[in-house]
């Protein structure tokens, strides 16, 4: 499974937005994270970095 955690950037600190994250799609203001149990979080973010080695995505928050 390529699944991933999807973390907000606050700051120095990570926060845990999704786990299992299986889908990203991008919406007008921001994004739409699924994960693999069908579960969605709309979110006023863009993606910092992606990590497909470490199963990590890092988020930053927009306006």
């Amino acid at each position: 499974m390529c699944e991933a955690n999807a973390y907000m950037i606050e700051g120095d600190d990570r926060r845990l937005v999704m786990e299992s994250v299986d889908t990203i799609e991008p919406e007008r203001d921001g994004l739409r994270l699924v994960n693999i149990f069908g579960e969605q979080k709309f979110i006023k973010a863009r993606i910092q970095s992606l990590s497909l080695v470490e199963n990590r995505v890092l988020l930053v928050k927009t306006a």
